[in-house]
């Protein structure tokens, strides 16, 4: 199964949550304590999730007694493939993807090698064309339903 790490979804609503308190390029910025109050993200792996952010530069630190944390560039121009890459490393579905030898012990007489690449690639190309706004935009407020009515239909059948 592909799945992606627990951090690499932490990574997502870290960045959401600095969009939205405006921790944009030349913004404001916000603390590791801040973030985690307000995403319910246990402090220490908001300040693992920006240290890895920052190594990527999809991040950048503010030091100082009013420092912390922005990003880079908007989300809108921040593909998922780049969070994924920086917390997850390559995104590769088998070991002899694109070619690299020696990791598996078939290699010699698979019947797929090679054959893979494009499935990765289609995977890789999908990642690439999502960005992290398309993903981390707040929930659309949802109208309640009237259950009245409803309910009253019910009770009268």
């Amino acid at each position: 199964m592909f799945r992606l790490s627990k951090l690499t979804d932490y990574a997502v609503v870290v960045l959401g949550r600095l969009a939205r308190e405006g921790a944009v390029p030349g913004g404001q910025v916000q603390t590791a304590p801040g973030l985690a109050l307000a995403t319910g993200i246990a402090e220490p792996t908001v300040a693992k999730v920006l240290k890895i952010l920052g190594q990527a530069g999809l991040v950048e630190g503010v030091r100082g007694a009013r420092g912390g944390y922005r990003l880079t560039r908007p989300l809108a121009a921040l593909p998922l493939s780049e969070v994924i890459f920086a917390f997850d490393g390559p995104i590769a579905l088998t070991a002899c993807v694109d070619g690299v030898a020696g990791l598996c012990e078939a290699e010699g007489v698979c019947q797929v090698r090679g054959r893979w690449d494009p499935v990765n690639d289609a995977i890789r190309n999908a990642l690439s064309g999502i960005t992290v706004a398309d993903i981390a935009a707040p929930h659309p407020v949802r109208q309640p339903v009237a259950a009245a009515p409803v309910l009253a239909q019910l009770v009268a059948e």
